[in-house]
């Protein structure tokens, strides 16, 4: 059975803006972020080089994307819901097969920490 982690973070802005910053995000969370023509963000990460790209549908609130490091592939669902004037962004991560489980919970404990500064980027902009 394959493991997963959904992390939930409330934000204090209108779900159309959320949506539009967290596809800004990672030149605000990767100093070294750069997007390429075909949608992919290229940065580089404590494990080496990555790249992401998401495939997004504003009107659904859908942002899932896919994830790539030296270390594994990952298959993201991600999405903004409205709460009237606030936002909540629902983020779910499957364990890949062939990380540990003792190393899926240290990206966890990451994950958590990049949300949450993706919040504070999100509510001061």
């Amino acid at each position: 059975m394959t493991r997963s982690n959904t992390i939930t973070i409330f934000v204090n802005r209108k779900t159309a803006d959320v949506f539009d910053a967290v596809l800004d995000c990672p030149k605000e969370i990767m100093s070294d972020a750069e997007k390429d023509d075909d949608g992919w963000w290229s940065f580089t990460t404590p494990r080496g080089p990555a790249k992401m790209k998401f495939n997004e549908n504003k009107q659904l609130g859908i942002l899932d994307h896919l994830f790539v490091d030296n270390e594994a592939t990952w298959h993201v669902p991600m999405r903004v819901v409205s709460n009237g004037e606030h936002s909540a962004i629902i983020i779910t991560l499957f364990k890949p097969d062939n990380l540990s489980d003792q190393l899926f919970d240290e990206r966890m404990k990451e994950m958590e920490k990049i949300m949450e500064n993706m919040k504070q980027i999100i509510e001061k902009t």
